[in-house]
């Protein structure tokens, strides 16, 4: 009897150290999986800040475009109205495209 007892305890001890075994790989690969998440959402948040910082980019430019696009609209008309470039004569162009509103100025008012 006393070697099934070594057996059992045996058989038991292989038991833990398989649980003990499984137990120290589980807890690696969600150590694991714990950091690439962490990761992952670190890099959307940069990837957000980039892209944000870019749409403020582009949406002065869409100003700006909308700006320019208005003043050529304007001496466009005034050439098309006068027949000649004579009433441009003396105006500053920087000064037309500052006192150009943004459209989306006015439809927040």
């Amino acid at each position: 009897m006393p070697k099934k007892r070594r057996t059992d305890t045996s058989d038991a001890s292989d038991e833990e150290k398989d649980y003990r075994d499984k137990r120290k790989r589980n807890n690696e690969a969600v150590k694991k999986s714990r950091f690439k998440s962490k990761q992952r959402t670190q890099e959307t948040f940069t990837r957000v800040s980039k892209l944000k910082e870019d749409n403020k980019v582009l949406e002065e430019k869409v100003k700006m475009l909308t700006r320019e696009l208005q003043c050529l609209k304007d001496l466009f008309l005034a050439h098309a109205a006068n027949k000649s470039q004579a009433s441009l004569g003396g105006m500053d162009l920087q000064k037309l495209l500052d006192d150009i509103p943004d459209d989306k100025d006015q439809s927040n008012k």
